[in-house]
């Protein structure tokens, strides 16, 4: 349900209708749109009679909302949401590059990357410190020490950093290092990190699982900001089928699907949505011209000795290529990209 309120609603008369919603065991979500105010109400039941708020002061109108994700839907909220990772925006005409190695195999390897890619022109840098692996031998990543040193290499790069949580107990330990937490694909529908994660400060970047649907995928964008974190980026990471030329295939149809669908950005992974790194840059250039809000992109500067996918890891300079193509494609989709930190921002 969806309480739209005048636009010279009083705060007082926007707390009675919360206070009303909550006494009835409800929840009440204030959504401050371009051109409303509107409160979403969730945990509805099916026999509550719209009059129960309808005749509360500051009352416009209540909308019936017909779709299961009722935050996230376009129901709620018709403008684009633009989600700030540090000074960095994500969302709506604003498109951001996050690139890095797939993990943070060490200080000077970390380091050597972030200045590599902040030259090449990205605007976030990514870099795995828990690494959830097929095999149990393979390399697991390095832990907290893993983030202190992601940590100094987005401060001496200028840019906000994003990671891996696995749990709420490694969630914790990400929020003390990082501007933005990654859900992977294998976590997707892991609802107590979910939610752990709309009680955390961080904006959350929500991966798609590789056997999941684009509703499934709004869903669990609902767990986080229904817990009161509003500040959440989609991707789309390739999910499973019968191709055997490719390790996922790559769904861009999903970019569009969701931004009909939700107000959230959405970016696209080329790394892990091909496997291959000669697929990556051509299906970057296809991610901007569907209209992503942007790219996830493994960069390495040695992939053939990379502790984990280098295969599908680019060098710098194809990254320094790829930024200086973007320009001229995402004009045809009303984006540009986004201004780039002057800071890092990271705790």
């Amino acid at each position: 349900m969806l309480i739209v309120m005048s636009t010279q609603a009083t705060p007082e008369e926007i707390g009675e209708v919360a206070a009303r919603a909550e006494s009835l065991g409800l929840q009440a979500h204030p959504i401050h749109g371009q051109q409303r105010l509107a409160i979403a109400v969730t945990g509805m039941r099916e026999s509550l009679n719209p009059m129960v708020f309808e005749t509360l002061a500051g009352v416009i109108e209540v909308i019936p909302l017909t779709l299961p994700y009722t935050l996230v839907s376009r129901e709620a909220k018709a403008e684009d949401s633009v989600v700030m990772v540090g000074s960095v925006p994500v969302g709506g005409p604003h498109f951001a590059v996050m690139a890095g190695p797939c993990a943070v195999e060490g200080r000077e390897q970390i380091l050597t990357i972030a200045a590599a890619v902040r030259r090449a022109g990205a605007h976030i840098l990514r870099g795995g410190a828990y690494k959830p692996r097929t095999s149990p031998y393979s390399f697991q990543g390095l832990g907290r020490e893993g983030l202190e040193w992601l940590h100094e290499a987005g401060r001496e790069s200028g840019m906000p950093v994003v990671t891996e949580a696995l749990d709420e107990r490694s969630l914790d330990v990400v929020c003390q290092y990082a501007d933005m937490v990654q859900v992977g694909a294998r976590s997707m529908h892991n609802y107590p990190l979910l939610k752990a994660c709309g009680r955390a400060r961080l904006p959350v970047l929500l991966k798609r699982g590789m056997g999941s649907t684009v509703e499934e995928l709004l869903l669990a964008a609902e767990y986080i900001v229904s817990e009161g974190n509003r500040a959440v980026v989609l991707c789309e990471r390739g999910i499973r089928t019968f191709a055997e030329h490719t390790r996922f295939t790559l769904d861009l149809s999903a970019v569009v699907a969701v931004q009909r669908l939700s107000h959230l950005p959405i970016v696209v992974d080329p790394s892990h949505g091909t496997g291959k790194r000669h697929k990556v840059v051509p299906m970057a250039r296809g991610a901007a011209a569907v209209g992503a809000n942007g790219l996830l992109i493994e960069v390495h500067d040695d992939p053939g000795h990379a502790l984990s996918d280098g295969q599908q890891a680019i060098l710098p300079e194809e990254l320094a290529e790829l930024l200086q193509q973007l320009p001229v494609i995402l004009p045809l989709t009303g984006k540009t990209l986004a201004p780039r930190a002057t800071s890092a921002t990271s705790a």
